[in-house]
């Protein structure tokens, strides 16, 4: 039964250290806007009969 124990807290462990990640990711990183431009071919808006 140790074991099992010791392999629950090292998996409650990692799981604690990838939520803080992801928490420390959305607190301390700011996205940045910029505008995106995409080049669309005539021949796929207006297709030739």
């Amino acid at each position: 039964m140790p074991t099992l124990f010791r392999f629950l807290f090292f998996c409650a462990v990692v799981a604690g250290m990838i939520y803080g990640a992801m928490v420390a990711l959305v607190a301390f990183v700011e996205p940045r806007e910029r505008d995106v431009t995409i080049r669309i071919p005539s021949e796929r808006v207006n297709p030739q009969p």
